[in-house]
């Protein structure tokens, strides 16, 4: 298994979709990640030359922030939101959709599960 960025990557994949799995590099940029480095992106991980692993780890380590880093950078940003009490960061406090979404019907994901609140019917009375 090849490593890169302190991720394994599975040696049976083609190059362009192993490297997505690392945190921080989605399909395009592997792409051009391999674009740039003149290595074809149908290659299987296992058929790399060393050579074009140590390339593509120094290549990502010089341009791109991925992994622990990325995810602090984005918990930090979240926090400093948070901690100023902006709309996005009241929303990530009280566990709400941060971008414009509707909440009436959808967003169940981050509401939780539904909770009915009775049948909004008036009980009959009953004869005592």
């Amino acid at each position: 298994m090849a490593r890169i960025a302190g991720k394994n990557i599975p040696n049976e994949k083609r190059v362009e979709i192993g490297l997505t799995y690392v945190y921080g590099i989605g399909l395009v940029t592997a792409q051009k990640i391999l674009h740039d480095l003149k290595i074809d992106p149908d290659t299987r991980v296992k058929d790399l030359a060393e050579a074009d692993l140590v390339k593509i780890r120094e290549y990502i380590d010089k341009n791109f922030q991925v992994e622990a880093d990325l995810a602090r950078q984005v918990s930090l940003n979240i926090k400093r939101l948070k901690e100023i009490k902006a709309y996005r960061g009241l929303r990530h406090i009280a566990g709400l959709p941060s971008r414009g979404q509707h909440t009436k019907n959808n967003a169940r994901t981050k509401r939780g599960k539904k909770v009915t609140m009775g049948s909004g019917k008036k009980k009959a009375a009953s004869k005592t």
